[in-house]
Parts: C-alpha cells; sequence; structure tokens
C-alpha cells in the first residue's frame, strides 16, 4: 500500500477514536455542572456550560501558529505525537475537577497543549497527490466528525454506569493508546525546508494576509465554527423540553441525536470531497452551506424528539462539504513547506468560532430561548453563504491559477 494510503487509514481510525472519546462528556456540560457541582440556576448553567466548553479553543487559537510553524521546521508527525501525550494526561485529570474554576483551568490547559487534529490533517494534505486532496480531507474530516458526534451516544451510555467524572478518565486512556497506534504504524518522509524558506511568525502572518484566498477562508471558517457549536452546550436541555416526563433519559437521547449526524458524515464527506475534486471544492461549500442554513430553521419548532433526529441527520448530510472542502481549497492555494503553518493559522480560526459559538450560544438561549440559538445559527450560515458566493464567483480576483477555482 501507498505510504500516503496507510497514514490516511490510520489516522482516519485513530482520530475517530480519540474524536469520539474527547466528545463523550462536551455535550453533557450542562448537566455536569448541574450534578456534581450544584449550579442550580438554568441561566448560570448555560452560561458556565458556555465559558467552560469555549475555553478550550480560546488556549488552541493563541498556540496552533506556533505548533505550525513548528511542524514546517520539524514534521508532523511530531506534532501529533506532542498533542497526543500531553492531552491524554489533561483530560484524565480533568475528572478529577475540585470546582468550577479548576475545570475552566484544566480546558484552557488542554488547549494549550492540543492540536492533534491540524497537525493530522497537514501531514496528510502535504502527502497525498493534489488530485486527491478533497478525497483525502474528506475523508479525514468525516471519521473525525463522526467520532465528535457518535461520542456522545457512548457517553449517554456510560454516563448511567459510571457517572461523568470516570469518562473523562477512560477519555485520557483512549488518547494515548490512539497516539501509541499513530507513533508505530504513521511514516513521514519529512524534509526540513531550506533556510530561505524558514521564517518568523510575524513573516507568516505578513505572508498569509497578503493573499487574497487564504483570509477569505480563515472567514469561512469562523462562521462555519460558530454556527455548528452554538448550539451545542443548550442541546441536552432542548432535548429534555421535548421530552417532558422522559426527561430522565436526556443523555441517552442527546447521544442518539447526536450519533445521526455522524452516521449522515461519514457517508457525505467522502463523497463530496470527490464532488469537489471534480467541480470544484467552492462550489460543494456554497451549496453544502446553503442546504445548512434551511435545515437548521426547522430544528427550533419541532414538537418531538424524532423530528429532530431526522432533521439533524439531513444536517449532518450538508455539513459533510463544509470543512472538507475548506481544507482542499487551503491547500491547493499554499506552498508544500508552509501547510502546516496555514493549518495552524486556520486552526485559530476554527478556535475563534468554536469558542464564540457556545458562548453566545449559551448566553442567548438563557436570556431569549433555545429557539433562537437555531435561528440564529441559521442566519450566521446564510451570510456565510453570501461571502462565499462574493469571495469566489462574483470576486474574480480571488481565484487562484493553482487553487482549483474554476
Amino acid at each position: 500500500m501507498e505510504i500516503w494510503r496507510r497514514n490516511l487509514y490510520v489516522l482516519c481510525g485513530s482520530l475517530f477514536f480519540v474524536m469520539v472519546a474527547m466528545s463523550m462528556i462536551m455535550p453533557f456540560l450542562p448537566l455536569y455542572i448541574q450534578q456534581d457541582f450544584g449550579i442550580e440556576d438554568p441561566h448560570q448553567v448555560t452560561a458556565w456550560a458556555g465559558i467552560i466548553f469555549g475555553a478550550n479553543f480560546l488556549t488552541a487559537g493563541l498556540v496552533s501558529p506556533i505548533w505550525g510553524n513548528l511542524a514546517d521546521k520539524h514534521g508532523r508527525k511530531i506534532m501529533i505525537l506532542r498533542s497526543g501525550f500531553f492531552m491524554s494526561i489533561t483530560m484524565a485529570m480533568t475528572g478529577f475537577a475540585g470546582s468550577l474554576w479548576q475545570l475552566l483551568a484544566l480546558r484552557l490547559l488542554n488547549g494549550l497543549v492540543g492540536g492533534i487534529i491540524p497537525a493530522s490533517t497537514a501531514l496528510v494534505a502535504s502527502s497525498v497527490p493534489k488530485e486527491r486532496i478533497g478525497y483525502a480531507t474528506g475523508l479525514l474530516q468525516s471519521f473525525i466528525t463522526a467520532g465528535t458526534i457518535m461520542g456522545p451516544l457512548f457517553g449517554g451510555v456510560l454516563a448511567e454506569k459510571i457517572g461523568f467524572r470516570m469518562i473523562f478518565v477512560i477519555t485520557g486512556c483512549v488518547l494515548l493508546l490512539a497516539t501509541l497506534v499513530i507513533t508505530f504504524t504513521v511514516k513521514e518522509n519529512f524534509v526540513p525546508p531550506e533556510k530561505k524558506e524558514q521564517s518568523s511568525l510575524r513573516e507568516d502572518f505578513q505572508m498569509i494576509f497578503s493573499s487574497k484566498e487564504l483570509p477569505a477562508l480563515f472567514f469561512v471558517t469562523v462562521m462555519i465554527q460558530f454556527a455548528l457549536f452554538s448550539i451545542i452546550p443548550v442541546l441536552p436541555i432542548y432535548i429534555s423540553q421535548l421530552l417532558g416526563s422522559e426527561g430522565a433519559k436526556v443523555a441517552l437521547w442527546a447521544g442518539i441525536v447526536q450519533a445521526c449526524m455522524g452516521v449522515a458524515n461519514v457517508f457525505a464527506s467522502p463523497q463530496l470531497g470527490r464532488l469537489g475534486d471534480r467541480f470544484g471544492s467552492q462550489k460543494v461549500l456554497l451549496f453544502s452551506l446553503l442546504a445548512a442554513a434551511i435545515i437548521f430553521i426547522p430544528q427550533g419548532l419541532v414538537h418531538t424528539v424524532w423530528q429532530l433526529v431526522a432533521l439533524r441527520f439531513l444536517l449532518g448530510l450538508s455539513l459533510g462539504g463544509l470543512l472538507p472542502s475548506v481544507n482542499a481549497l487551503l491547500r491547493r492555494a499554499t506552498p508544500v513547506h508552509m501547510v502546516s503553518r496555514v493549518y495552524g493559522y486556520n486552526n485559530s480560526f476554527v478556535s475563534i468560532g468554536s469558542m464564540l459559538g457556545p458562548m453566545i450560544g449559551g448566553f442567548l438561549a438563557g436570556y431569549v430561548s433555545i429557539s433562537g440559538v437555531f435561528y440564529m445559527t441559521s442566519a450566521f450560515l446564510f451570510i456565510n453563504a453570501g461571502w462565499v458566493y462574493y469571495s469566489f464567483f462574483r470576486n474574480k480576483s480571488v481565484q487562484h491559477p493553482d487553487s482549483g477555482i474554476e
């Protein structure tokens, strides 16, 4: 088997289990805060859940360019291993937090040492043939997203058996095992760049933001993450309202709702990635944004949890074309010796959107309504679709001869 294929398949499997483990507890933060820390006021619960959920992304966004710069100089695999081993420790320690402030501090620390996803994406994108970038990044993203979305299903079952705290310990163990698999199976033929190709973070910043394509894609990334993460902190509470008298099974149903998105995403991402390779990733990105924006509206109007399950499945199909399309466009617009740095900067914008989304979504749900979060998310996705249309269809000057944009 070709090295790039083996690396792709190993990273897909490893990151699937990493994301399953890391997402087993995060969607249940409101319940964790209520049950283990004694916070009763719903407004305080949603506000704390948004802050703690987003804290990880704050520090991750600050340090991602640094890790990306080091990856381009010393190799992407070593950055994957650094992140995996350190995160296994911080996640296990999170299960022993004695207060909300300790929980917040550990989430900040986890973001500081993280970076396994952008490093893995950079390793795949820098090694696959250019004509297979859409497929490869789509396949990788499908397993990452599927793990993120299916984790709550396992978390919902485990929460009833062992409690929330032990799930953090299990997460740390799974992270350690996945990192060991990557250590012994992933091979990287890394060639250090020449001195003239090395640059400081300041020079990288000036070079990247003098481009016309990259800032447009970074903005798209922020908007995507903001929209997708805005509902996460309040979804369990919304489901409990739909269940009514059956509210004791909130964790299990929240897992089912999330898992149906994962199943849809696994099937959709590689196929949409292939369509991007064939017809243009910018076209797939635009239509996926419009579909997601439309599907979010009725989610705020449902009356039963089964209606929500069906709509989240349809949403999972449309989500399969978002981040894979962005990653493919980023790679096609970036020189190979700067791939990790560009993905590092993009991960900073992923973190910004992922941090602001749950924070604002949590506050909006607490002081307006949960349905309002769905409508806000839809509005931001429509705005994002308009920006993509302007940047890659109307504004011809943004196009790049090597970017794959027609």
